[in-house]
């Protein structure tokens, strides 16, 4: 399966640029899943726990966002988050 390219930004600095299998975003109407191909969509998020799969069923990351926006399109995921925390 085709990798989704994921970015990660605050309005200080980019977080994370990378290709990964899969991201599950929190966003305001409920969690959702973005793999490669997903349509084209944008969400406000809240805050909560992005959870990012380097694998089907591999964890490779788990980053506390705060507020923000989501945008999937046909490039990837773009998650402009107004703070980020990535959980050790």
């Amino acid at each position: 399966m085709a990798n989704l390219h994921f970015e990660l930004v605050t309005p200080e600095r980019r977080v994370r640029s990378e290709e990964v299998f899969m991201v599950v975003v929190p966003g305001t109407e409920g969690d959702f899943g973005v793999l490669a191909g997903h349509a084209p969509m944008m969400s406000t998020v809240r805050d909560g726990e992005l959870t990012v799969y380097s694998a089907q069923n591999s964890v490779s990351a788990r980053i506390r966002v705060e507020g923000g926006f989501a945008e999937v399109t046909d490039k990837g995921l773009t998650v402009l988050a107004e703070k980020v925390e990535v959980a050790a």
